[in-house]
């Protein structure tokens, strides 16, 4: 099965037709039907390694400030507790704990997989992000994981390589900073050229700026880690920074699936000019 990095944004996106979501959607329907997806999420940052593990996970609206429409959307997915077993047993010694009740499907999961697979049909399953351990732990992870790929699992991370809410501005959609451009393309060169050194990305000279904090870039390092396993390239599905400190960019490894095109407008961002981290 393929490997996808999906940049996501807003949550709007997942009520919007735009070049990010149509190229969502055309990756959804490139790949062979999947046994599960396997979510791997910036919007659960916690404390230790976990998969949901619960037959039936609820969809999470971990935000505030949007429209109705939004708190209305229920993404349904069946779950997979099978799956998170054969995660845990697979990345073994590495503990990963098998959440029953606390989580489900978050804004990261739902806003991107609403379009690239509508009918909600796929168990999902979503893995926490760890936010203790160091970012080459990330990488390694993602590397143990690679196995869930001959076994029919679907593996999608969603985050943003660059991911500064604090330097939006409202005046640029469709267009970015320089650093922001620049730490952007930097990221791609390490994927395609090293991407087992993905976690030395934290000595660039614009990762502070970028990556104020690392939720939202973690999710990279699983796909950075399982590229490297692969030992291939993965392909831009889409890219572009929005609002000067927001990529949209978004890869994905072992699919034929074609980049999208578009002028980069579009990413659904909220109307207000202070937004904050939970709100994307």
């Amino acid at each position: 099965m393929p490997v996808a990095f999906l940049g996501h944004g807003s949550p709007l996106n997942a009520l919007e037709s735009n070049r990010y979501t149509q190229a969502w959607a055309a990756f959804g329907r490139s790949v062979p039907t999947p046994r599960a997806i396997l979510a791997i999420s910036a919007h659960w940052y916690i404390n230790a390694t976990a998969v949901t593990s619960m037959r039936s996970p609820r969809t999470i609206h971990d935000f505030f400030g949007f429209p109705q429409d939004l708190f209305d959307v229920e993404y349904p997915a069946p779950g997979a507790p099978e799956l998170a077993e054969e995660i845990a047993d697979l990345v073994h010694p590495t503990w990963v704990g098998a959440d029953v009740d606390s989580w489900g499907l978050d804004h990261g999961t739902w806003s991107v997989l609403t379009h690239a697979f509508p009918n909600a049909d796929i168990p999902v399953v979503q893995l926490g992000l760890n936010a203790y351990k160091p970012l080459d732990y990330h990488v390694d992870l993602g590397a143990r994981l690679a196995a869930l790929r001959d076994r029919g699992v679907l593996i999608v991370a969603s985050g943003n390589v660059v991911h500064n809410l604090g330097a939006l501005d409202p005046q640029r959609p469709g267009a970015g900073f320089d650093w922001a451009h620049r730490f952007d393309e930097d990221v791609l060169t390490v994927l395609h050229d090293r991407p087992g050194d993905a976690a030395a990305l934290h000595e660039h000279a614009d990762y502070r700026k970028a990556v104020p904090t690392p939720d939202h870039f973690l999710p990279l390092l699983y796909v950075a880690g399982l590229t490297a396993e692969a030992g291939d390239q993965p392909a831009t599905l889409v890219d572009g920074v929005e609002y000067g400190s927001l990529s949209m960019t978004s890869y994905a490894l072992g699919t034929d699936c074609p980049s999208a095109d578009g002028d980069g407008h579009g990413a659904g961002l909220p109307e207000t000019p202070e937004p904050s981290d939970t709100n994307l």
